[in-house]
């Protein structure tokens, strides 16, 4: 089990914040939940230094690079022992076009999410992944056509449930 990290309400509105916008500035910020400039600060920093905050990054519209597919592909690995998946897990790694990688439960291991610029490097890319013996027994891949609901915030608030913030 994963321990979890004490927040009061004001850490909790400057995630909800920077989860919509990381490029505002701290003043902003500060003004947005309520406290002045210098402490808000050092709770950014502190959720950083408490690895809360991973990041910042743009949302890149991949639509406006060129012809691209998304690919969700489900892996099942030949053999279970721990070894098996650290072997999967970093043969997998070393390809860029794979963006998301999660071991499941179910009927299968692993969903894989992958970008590439069209469905036959698509192919291609899976082949050398076959090729390279890392592991895959089979695999299941469905194309997106289209991304109906693209929510880039995580739902904060009902994973924090058990707190009552205002």
């Amino acid at each position: 089990m994963r321990s979890t990290v004490s927040l009061d309400r004001f850490d909790f509105k400057i995630l909800v914040h920077l989860q919509r916008d990381g490029r505002c500035s701290n003043v902003d910020l500060a003004e947005s939940v309520g406290l002045s400039p210098s402490p808000c600060l050092l709770r950014t920093k502190r959720l950083q230094e408490l690895g809360l905050i991973r990041g910042y990054g743009a949302d890149i519209a991949l639509e406006k690079l060129g012809e691209h597919v998304i690919v969700f592909s489900e892996v099942t690995i030949s053999s279970h022992r721990p070894h098996d998946f650290r072997k999967f897990e970093q043969g997998a790694s070393k390809y860029k076009e794979i963006v998301e990688c999660y071991n499941v439960s179910g009927g299968y291991d692993y969903l894989l999410k992958i970008v590439a610029p069209g469905v036959g490097y698509f192919q291609a890319l899976m082949e050398k992944m076959l090729e390279d013996d890392i592991g895959i027994e089979r695999f299941a891949s469905r194309i997106v056509l289209r991304q109906p609901l693209d929510r880039r915030e995580y739902p904060l608030g009902i994973i924090a449930t058990q707190k009552r913030w205002g």
